[in-house]
């Protein structure tokens, strides 16, 4: 499906292009903001499970000539999916998946301030020393009292819409498939550079169309500092689901006959930003809430608790920066959705699926997200689809 929404561009403005028509009136106006920057490349590109997101929309695609915005960016810094297949099938499995899923519970911190009761890394690995060298230069981004907690949340789910799954594929084989990012120190970082991006633009006196966009140009003080520490965040982050998933297959091993994983292991972020060429020039991405899908390039597209996900593979449209949607959307915010349904609603749409079917994740209801079916209509464009994938366990953080 190509282009839906097209927002023309104008001698202040670069075009938007958005791969759909549903899109409401507050994304559209955060979108025009991003493409009034000065330093846009070509165009703001829109996934079709594009929504209302914090200084930039959940959904887009932003390339940019010398400068990095880091609100767009975020502060759930790497956030991502990780998936692999098991050699079981859906025969191999008990008739109760409860306890399976209790375990992993128990073994995977969750929650917003989960974490383990020991360090999971050593205070001198090369991922300690790396964040030592970003807090000799910046230590206010962590507050003292803090500076370990990074290595105990190593291996922990988070909050949020963040999830631990098993599901199986159209051959009935067993795939597991997580959802997390960076936790609190990714958290840290992100408000930390944001802050500082703001009091640049004030020191300028560069006037934004939203605060929240505040930018480090190539060559300014701090720029080559957060790309150092956002690139740290992001690594951390591919490194707390590789944790998480190496807890889960141990866990699957005490209540399954024997296994082996096969096939390679994907492994996708979708909040980050990275250097690529685009138009024969040398451009920084940023993709918020939008996973990078280059020609051939697998990756992973989750629906709601209650819905089907997708493996796909890359098309590498050069009009959506090789990139495509990173799940179904959200289409009501969390305080709708608790207003708006029960718990009985939850049990409805969750039927057949092993999980948590109590208010507190009320917020997550299927009900809450966009179709992800038709999310993927409006993307064949962009991706196609490897495997189906239907949830029989989902953990929630």
């Amino acid at each position: 499906m190509p282009v839906i929404t097209l927002l023309e561009g104008t001698d202040s403005r670069k075009p938007v292009k958005i791969w759909t028509d549903e899109v409401s009136p507050q994304a559209l106006e955060q979108m025009r903001k991003v493409a009034s920057l000065p330093f846009i490349h070509k165009h703001v590109a829109g996934m079709p499970d594009i929504h209302l997101g914090k200084g930039a929309t959940i959904g887009s695609v932003i390339a940019t000539t010398e400068a990095i915005i880091p609100a767009a960016v975020g502060v759930d810094i790497g956030c991502g999916m990780n998936a692999v297949q098991l050699s079981l099938k859906a025969s191999d499995l008990p008739d109760s998946l409860l306890a399976i899923r209790h375990d992993i519970e128990k073994v995977i911190p969750l929650g917003a301030g989960g974490q383990h009761k020991e360090a999971q890394l050593a205070g001198d690995s090369s991922v300690a020393r790396g964040l030592q060298r970003i807090l000799e230069k910046h230590p206010d981004i962590v507050h003292r009292g803090n500076r370990d907690k990074f290595v105990r949340q190593m291996g922990s789910l988070g909050s949020g819409n963040h999830f631990i799954e098993l599901c199986l594929d159209e051959q009935d084989n067993v795939w597991i498939m997580l959802h997390s990012g960076s936790r609190g120190i990714g958290n840290q970082i992100g408000q930390y550079f944001i802050h500082l991006a703001r009091k640049d633009m004030e020191r300028q006196q560069i006037h934004l169309p939203d605060r929240d966009l505040g930018y480090l140009k190539e060559g300014s003080d701090h720029f080559d500092d957060y790309v150092e520490a956002v690139v740290w965040a992001q690594n951390y982050a591919l490194l707390n689901r590789e944790h998480m998933m190496n807890s889960i297959l141990n866990v699957l091993h005490q209540h399954l006959k024997p296994f082996t994983v096969i096939n390679e292991a994907i492994n996708c972020h979708h909040n980050f930003v990275e250097q690529e060429l685009h138009d024969g020039q040398q451009v920084w991405v940023t993709r918020k809430g939008a996973i990078r899908a280059r020609k051939n390039e697998l990756g992973i597209i989750p629906g709601s608790m209650g819905a089907r996900s997708y493996i796909i593979r890359g098309r590498g449209n050069p009009e959506a920066f090789c990139s495509c949607a990173h799940g179904a959307g959200r289409s009501m915010s969390r305080t709708a959705a608790k207003k708006a349904f029960s718990v009985r609603d939850l049990e409805d749409q969750t039927q057949g699926i092993e999980c948590r079917k109590d208010k507190g994740v009320l917020d997550e209801i299927p009900a809450a997200y966009k179709n992800i079916d038709k999310v993927m209509s409006l993307q064949n464009d962009l991706v196609e689809v490897v495997c189906t994938l239907r949830q029989i366990v989902n953990v929630k953080g």
